[in-house]
């Protein structure tokens, strides 16, 4: 943590990076290019991913790059960025090792939890002068927070929430997503070691969930995919919104609030986003 001594702010590697009020920023993380737009920093984007489509009105005079992980690395070099913010999840390493031969300042992002926003939302803020703003957006947050911790207790659920087809893959314990679920209490199963892994469906594994949620992210399932799906399994399959339930810094504050929605919605088995 930061200190009032200490004019440094640490990125998920652990990496110092001073104050830069002034910086060019390309930001290849589209949650986090809505945030930095959201703290009053759309002037200093000088790029963005194709991926980066929130807040739309402001984005489309941004320059694109490519997409998070087919970046043109050319065409970055071109814009001549001072700082470059990227994530673990999301961005490829030898990307990121290319731009870190000629970018001065690589921003690592690693979100794991809800909460972890309220960093991310400090240093963005720290890092390009936006301090106040980031203030103002981590109170909004913990209202939010505090309300979705308010409710009911919800009961232990075990869901399957998956992100492709053909292969079939989920979120495993650990990643942002599922932390979220368990914000209600709910938690994902344990398929293997990988962070999104693979999976084949079977007797044994829909016997032991209580429900299955199929995100309109990354890969674009729809009401038709919820309702065949619940046919064929006889379980209750929600179709959900990926953004809320997976994008970081602003979108996580309508996240919150959907997260206080989800149980009714899994109740009526035919909820919608």
């Amino acid at each position: 943590m930061n200190t009032a001594t200490d004019s440094f702010y640490a990125d998920a590697l652990g990496t110092r990076h001073a104050p830069a009020p002034g910086a060019r920023i390309v930001c290849l993380v589209p949650s986090i290019t809505e945030l930095l737009c959201d703290l009053g920093l759309a002037g200093q984007l000088v790029g963005r991913t194709g991926f980066c489509v929130h807040p739309r009105d402001v984005v489309a005079a941004i320059p694109k790059v490519g997409g998070t992980k087919d970046v043109n690395i050319d065409k970055i070099r071109r814009l001549a960025p001072t700082h470059v913010v990227v994530n673990i999840d999301e961005n490829n390493k030898p990307t990121v090792d290319a731009l870190a031969a000629f970018v001065p300042h690589i921003v690592v992002t690693h979100l794991n939890a809800p909460r972890d926003n309220l960093h991310l939302a400090r240093l963005m803020g720290g890092i390009f002068g936006a301090d106040e703003a980031a203030a103002r957006w981590c109170a909004a947050f913990e209202a939010e927070h505090a309300a979705l911790r308010a409710l009911p207790k919800e009961p232990a659920r075990t869901v399957l929430y998956c992100i492709w087809q053909d292969p079939w893959m989920t979120v495993s314990d650990g990643t942002y997503i599922a932390a979220m679920l368990a914000e209600l209490g709910w938690r994902v199963p344990d398929l293997g070691a990988d962070r999104y892994p693979r999976f084949a469906w079977s007797q044994a594994l829909v016997d032991g969930l209580d429900a299955v949620l199929l995100s309109t992210e990354p890969y674009r399932f729809t009401e038709a995919h919820a309702d065949a799906l619940e046919k064929q399994l006889g379980i209750p399959v929600l179709l959900v919104d990926g953004e809320m339930m997976s994008w970081y810094g602003s979108r996580a504050l309508a996240g919150l609030r959907y997260l206080r929605a989800l149980p009714a919605l899994l109740d009526g088995r035919h909820g919608s986003v």
